[in-house]
């Protein structure tokens, strides 16, 4: 699994950033998102469902939420 350190970031830019970066991954990578901004939780889980890649996990401990990807 890649990691994707995208702490830090507000929306939308943790979503712009995941699209560009599973742009140049090969399909079925997975790609673990790791984000503190509260609202990318739903953002991600929508950018997965309308893009086609699968939302395999989602967890929060204290403020990193870490999201994992499956490139489609």
């Amino acid at each position: 699994m890649i990691e994707l350190d995208l702490t830090g970031l507000d929306c939308p830019l943790p979503v712009l950033k995941t699209k560009k970066f599973l742009a140049t991954v090969a399909s079925g990578t997975q790609v673990v998102v790791l984000t503190t901004d509260p609202a990318s939780i739903h953002d991600l889980a929508e950018f997965c469902s309308k893009s086609g890649n699968q939302l395999l996990a989602q967890s929060q401990q204290e403020h990193i939420i870490t999201t994992i990807i499956q490139r489609k």
